[in-house]
Order: structure tokens, then sequence, then C-alpha cells
């Protein structure tokens, strides 16, 4: 299955990481959460991947102490920066670069954290941690996508900057930048072109009430523009793959098959 000239695939915990029905929408890669290959079943986990026959195009990681609520409760508890979660976080994430290298997969995403560099020691640590796991992933040739949303595009791209590391390029989610009210992802792109590695097609709605969510909607039906947004990553030269990702709504499985319909449409 392919868009243009991008594969396109599907974020596994978008449907409970059901790889039967992953398969049953046509696509033939996957955007993989590796959380569950690190719990107690985890082989048999990464049994149902390889039985699936679907080609994993990145890894995802997530942190058990997130809450998503509301905007300040993920801004208080995401990410690696929550120092109370430190250590069972510092050790999780090393495990999924460990286990992403051995999966011979080349890309591993998570949300950082907020990045607040009006806040000199919450802005260091994120730093520290960040160079820290990028040092450990180049050791093993994989790369750590930070997804976009919860920054602005310009204040991402000031932090990759700073960094200036190898290992570290983004994982471009355009209805996060509308869910968290952080700016226009056409715009964004064209901000965080060179670091864009992989991407989310999802949609949204910004909130009318200042200070929560915007909604998440199908595919074309929302504000990113579906048809700006693949020309924008045309215009950067984007070579990577095209994950359709669904958090919400009571019919995923049709509402990213319909995703994938508009897709697979589209002609060079």
């Amino acid at each position: 299955m392919r868009c243009l000239d991008w594969p396109v695939g599907v974020c596994s915990w978008s449907l409970g990481n059901d790889f039967e029905k992953i398969v049953e929408t046509g696509v033939d890669c996957v955007h993989l959460a590796i959380a569950p290959a690190l719990a107690n079943k985890g082989s048999q986990y990464l049994a149902e991947v390889a039985k699936s026959k679907l080609k994993i195009t990145a890894a995802m990681i997530n942190f058990p102490q997130e809450d998503y609520s509301t905007l300040e409760s993920i801004k208080a508890t995401g990410g690696v920066v929550p120092d109370d979660c430190w250590r069972d976080n510092r050790e999780l994430a090393l495990k999924a670069i460990e286990l992403t290298a051995e999966l011979k997969v080349r890309f591993l995403s998570m949300h950082f954290g907020f990045i607040d560099m009006q806040n000199p020691a919450k802005a260091r640590t994120l730093i520290e941690r960040t160079r820290m796991f990028a040092d450990k992933a180049g050791e093993h040739k994989v790369t750590l996508l930070m997804e976009t949303g919860q920054e602005s595009a310009r204040e991402l791209r000031d932090f990759l900057e700073k960094l200036h590391h190898p290992a570290l390029g983004v994982n471009f989610d355009p209805a996060n930048m509308i869910l968290y009210g952080k700016g226009n992802p056409i715009e964004a792109v064209g901000i965080l072109g060179p670091w864009i590695k992989h991407v989310h097609i999802k949609d949204a709605i910004h909130t009318q009430t200042p200070g929560t969510w915007g909604s998440e909607v199908v595919w074309g039906a929302g504000e990113v523009d579906a048809d700006k947004f693949l020309k924008a990553l045309k215009s950067v030269y984007f070579a990577g793959v095209l994950a359709v990702e669904c958090e919400g709504g009571d019919n995923r499985l049709g509402d990213i098959k319909a995703a994938i319909n508009l897709l697979s449409d589209l002609k060079s």
C-alpha cells in the first residue's frame, strides 16, 4: 500500500495491537508499540507481529505515569522529565532502544516531555536526558524520533539544533499541532523538514475553549488540510513512511480504512 511515493502503515496501538485487524486494513507495515514486547508476555507479542508479516517501520515507547486527561496533567507527567519516575523510565527507554536494535528497526519514537526553555532547571534536565538516550541509540544504530505537538515547531527546531545529535529526528504528527494548539502543521513541516523521518496521518480541529484539547476527526475532515500537508512533505523531500494513527471515536477500524482509501487514491 502506497500513497504517492510513500509506504502507508498503521500505528499498532490504534487497533489495540490487534495485528489481524491491522492486516485487514490492507497495509503491509506498522508503527509498533514496543512496551508490550518488554512485558511478561513479550515473546508472545513479538510472535504475533512476526506471524502478521508486517514490516516494522518504527517502534514507539510511552511511559506508565503519563496522564493525558488534560493539557495540564500531561504537561506535569509527560515523557522523561518527571524526577519521581526517572529511574524506571530510564530503564524502560534503554530497554526499548536495545529491543528496537535487536528487531533491526531504524526508528524509536516517543514524547520526551514538554520543552520549556523558560525553566532552566527543567530545560537542563530534558537536554541531559535526551542526549543520554540519543547517545545510547546512536551506539545501537537507532534514531530517536521526538513526536511533534507538545511545543511549537520553532521550539522543537531550536531544541534539536541545540543538541545537534545525529541520532535525533522527528516523528511528525500534524493533528498534534492542532490538538495541543501549537501552530499550523503546514508551516511546521517547512520548519522541521530536515529532521522529519516518519509521519503520522491524523486529523483534528482546534478547541473553542482555551486550555482544553482540540478534537480528533477522521483524516481529511479536519483542519490539517490533507492535500496541502502531503504537498508540504514533498517540498521538504520527505522519504519515510505514513502511518495512520487513530486515538478517538467509536469506529477506529472504519476510520483507519477511510484514511487509507483516501491516501491510496492519490497519484503521483
